[in-house]
């Protein structure tokens, strides 16, 4: 009998509203997010998709008004202190200039290692696998500042991943970077996929997400509008706005 996946991310009846503001950015969502699940959220600007994102890092979440619950691991995410949720949620933004936080590339592999309080030896080791997972041993004493925009989006990648997180979630990863860096970014997401890597992926790369996903929601304003397969999604759309969604990013 093979073994049953559990769910790592569950959220029940999740709305949100902005300061001061009575229309629901979020509308009574509900999803779960399975171990080994490589889900997309996509849907058009502004319909809430980054915003939901934000909902499961708490550090990161935009200040407003929250109604239902969101469990990580089966434990109300607003119980988890900040080391729990780094150690456990990875989370990678659209700029990679606001996630670097030291000089050199070394250091940035090893930041996140050094604030949950981990031993040298431990640190020195998951920063060598790093390393060598993403190719950046060439690279592994420069400068953060002499790195292009793909590089320093690889190396925030590896920050994250040393950590060894349950779950990664990704923002829009590649909306900030040229054209050329955009394949190297969505190839060591590939990657991840393909060991089984639990993740959750904002993204306008459609392509990307038909050829990788297990599961794709497609939200507007606020709301699920429908989830399915990357076959039923992008093969047999059933909602309106889903059909019109697609003639624009196909």
């Amino acid at each position: 009998m093979s073994e049953q996946k559990r769910p790592y991310i569950e959220i029940e009846h999740f709305s949100f509203y902005y300061p001061e503001r009575t229309e629901k950015v979020l509308d009574d969502l509900t999803l779960t997010v399975e171990q080994g699940e490589f889900l997309v959220l996509c849907g058009p600007s502004g319909c809430g998709k980054s915003t939901l994102l934000r909902q499961l890092k708490t550090v990161l979440a935009p200040h407003g008004r929250r109604l239902g619950s969101i469990r990580f691991e089966g434990c109300p995410l607003e119980e988890l202190d900040q080391r729990e949720q780094s150690a456990g949620i990875g989370f990678v933004q659209q700029d990679p200039e606001n996630q670097i936080v030291t000089d050199k590339v070394w250091h940035e592999l090893a930041f996140g290692l050094e604030s949950l309080g981990y031993d040298t030896p431990t640190i020195r080791r998951r920063v060598a696998e790093m390393a060598s997972f993403f190719g950046i041993q060439t690279w592994f004493y420069k400068n953060v500042t002499e790195l292009s925009g793909g590089q320093k989006q690889r190396v925030a990648i590896a920050r994250s991943l040393a950590m060894n997180p349950k779950v990664m979630l990704f923002d829009e990863a590649t909306s900030a970077l040229d054209p050329e860096m955009v394949g190297d970014v969505l190839e060591v997401i590939r990657d991840l996929a393909a060991k089984g890597m639990t993740m959750v992926l904002v993204t306008h790369e459609m392509g990307f997400a038909r050829e990788v996903a297990t599961r794709v929601i497609f939200t507007d304003a606020g709301v699920i509008e429908e989830e399915g397969t990357p076959d039923e999604i992008f093969n047999h759309p059933k909602s309106e706005r889903l059909k019109t969604f697609l003639s624009k990013v196909l």
